[in-house]
């Protein structure tokens, strides 16, 4: 399992450092005495996790597009990591449909971008490329996809992430054989955790409603995601990343997902916000005629239990409740930089 001891002092380049999975990732790190560049756009979202919690003050962050080879160069070679962490995305599914050209500039040439980097360094050991559980073809069948299945995700965010994959494989395949770079993939289910204000996103939607006093609409209740606490993937791709820093047979592609008793529908998953959060707080079902989503996708997440003797912490309703302890505390003007650490804590300790 994870032992965070290994980071510090570690020279760590991580893409996306700016968005919710990659402000919490720089605090673990920072936390752990790792050296952290980051290199993303500005935040996405106002409010953002990144500003709210000044994360910019605990790491070397570095404003720029991961489309932009020349200026990511010059970031990547000044930093001269260890460890890359690629995340930088655009991660929203509604928003693929309304710009594909940009999501699979950002997705698929920004991964060909930060490889190309790698390929052309002799510092890096330990290569992670961030993903999504949605880049399977998706049969809409009843149990989890393996790393194995075939690749082929329906909308543009979906199908980039996928390419994005392909190209990971190909490097691999290409130009890492060697065994200098140890190269892999993480595959993560729908994530959630206080400080996310993404649009489209149904726990972001609850903060939202709950903070205007509204009524929570939810668009397709009964659609199924394996939902998981943020902190999960994010110390699932940090132990991968050190056991092949250390070992390149650990190398390979992984999905990271919450146990099947975490597979919810949608509905059942603000039943549990709107339990925790109280307030008299409750949703009501709307669908808005939006593209095409999967009702059912569910992850096997057997190889990286068999490979780490890993295991989920939290289970869903343990995750809800920490979002709601966030997300409280923000809204009250509490110390949420305290709570990051006092959270991370708590799950390390679990």
């Amino acid at each position: 399992m994870l032992d965070l001891n290994f980071y510090k002092g570690k020279k760590i380049f991580v893409t996306g450092h700016t968005g919710f999975k990659g402000s919490w990732l720089c605090k673990i790190l920072a936390n752990a005495g790792a050296e952290v560049t980051g290199y993303s756009l500005n935040p996405p979202t106002q409010p953002s996790l990144f500003e709210i919690a000044g994360i910019a003050g605990d790491i070397h962050s570095v404003i720029g597009d991961i489309r932009d080879y020349d200026k990511l160069k010059a970031a990547f070679d000044e930093a001269q990591p260890e460890i890359v962490l690629h995340l930088a995305a655009q991660p929203i599914v509604r928003d693929s449909y309304k710009n594909p050209a940009y999501t699979y500039e950002t997705n698929v040439m920004g991964t060909v971008n930060i490889l190309e980097c790698v390929r052309n360094s002799d510092c890096v050991v330990s290569f992670l490329n961030v993903t999504t559980d949605k880049v399977y073809l998706n049969k809409e069948w009843a149990w989890g996809y393996r790393e194995n299945e075939e690749l082929d995700g329906f909308d543009p965010y979906s199908n980039s992430k996928s390419c994005s994959e392909l190209v990971t494989h190909s490097y691999k395949n290409s130009f890492f054989t060697d065994g200098r770079v140890a190269v892999s993939t993480a595959r993560a289910g729908n994530v959630i955790g206080g400080g996310d204000f993404a649009n489209d996103r149904i726990i972001p939607d609850c903060i939202r409603a709950a903070q205007k006093q509204e009524a929570i609409v939810v668009r397709n209740p009964f659609s199924t995601r394996p939902y998981q606490h943020v902190l999960e993937p994010l110390c699932a791709y940090l132990m991968i990343a050190a056991a092949q820093y250390e070992d390149g047979k650990y190398a390979g592609w992984y999905n990271v997902g919450p146990d099947d008793r975490d597979c919810f529908r949608t509905g059942a998953l603000v039943d549990l916000f709107v339990k925790h959060w109280g307030d008299g707080m409750e949703w009501i079902d709307r669908y808005d005629g939006g593209p095409h989503e999967a009702n059912f996708l569910k992850l096997d997440c057997s190889k990286l239990k068999a490979t780490f003797d890993w295991a989920p912490r939290w289970d869903l309703d343990t995750a809800i409740a920490k979002v709601v302890e966030w997300s409280k505390c923000w809204l009250d003007g509490g110390d949420v930089r305290a709570c990051m650490d006092r959270q991370i804590e708590e799950f390390l300790k679990d």
